[in-house]
């Protein structure tokens, strides 16, 4: 004699739901771009009704801008951890620079320059916009502030090199949909030649640095 045993559908917590809808908001706005986080779009993906993704976020914009945040904070704590037990400044700083030449971070690159523009129209995207930026100002400045107590940089103003860094890489990002073949060694190597420069650095000081965790 058979039987079946009905299996019992596990409710998730509020918390739970909600982290799972900005996930998947996230990796949809990743690989597709921001215009395609829809309400509609996102119930789609995880087999729901429209009706439970607008308990959580009334308005698109907002699951729009809780998408980005969450993807872009993701990227700093992967390229730039807050955390740096393992290693030196110089270690973390080139372990920056060495993961975002990769082409693995043209998505992310992408998906700044999709939030930039449409952050022209979407107030609420235009705030998380200038948020991220601001952490991402902020994490690089600590490490650089770091490495000028520790005696391996120098520079009289932590914050404006920071700065400086990061338009360099935003200015190389904002190619990640064009053919970059013919780049020059030269340009491809900018940010850290203005890292080195800004910070004290001998040319390739950043170069062929072991990653943190590993002795030279």
């Amino acid at each position: 004699m058979s039987s079946s045993v009905q299996r019992k559908r596990v409710r998730k917590t509020p918390e739970a739901r909600r982290a799972e809808i900005v996930e998947t908001a996230a990796r949809v706005a990743l690989t597709e771009g921001l215009e395609c986080v829809t309400l509609r779009r996102i119930a789609e993906e995880l087999a729901v009704r429209p009706g439970l993704i607008s308990h959580y976020f009334p308005s698109a914009e907002d699951l729009v801008g809780e998408a980005f945040s969450v993807a872009a904070t993701g990227e700093l704590d992967a390229l730039l951890p807050a955390e740096r037990p393992h290693g030196t400044p110089t270690q973390y700083l080139a372990r920056y620079f060495a993961l975002s030449a990769g082409e693995e971070y043209d998505d992310i690159s992408r998906l700044w320059i999709n939030a930039r523009h449409l952050s022209r129209y979407r107030p609420v995207l235009r705030d998380r916009v200038t948020e991220q930026e601001l952490a991402s100002d902020d994490r690089l400045e600590e490490l650089i502030r770091e490495g000028v107590e520790r005696g391996e940089f120098r520079t009289d103003d932590p914050r404006g090199t920071a700065i400086q860094i990061l338009v360099v890489l935003d200015g190389l990002g904002a190619h990640a949909n064009s053919d970059r073949t013919d780049r020059p060694a030269a340009v491809t190597r900018l940010p850290l030649t203005t890292a080195e420069r800004e910070l004290g650095l001998a040319y390739g000081a950043l170069s062929d640095v072991p990653p943190p965790g590993e002795s030279a």
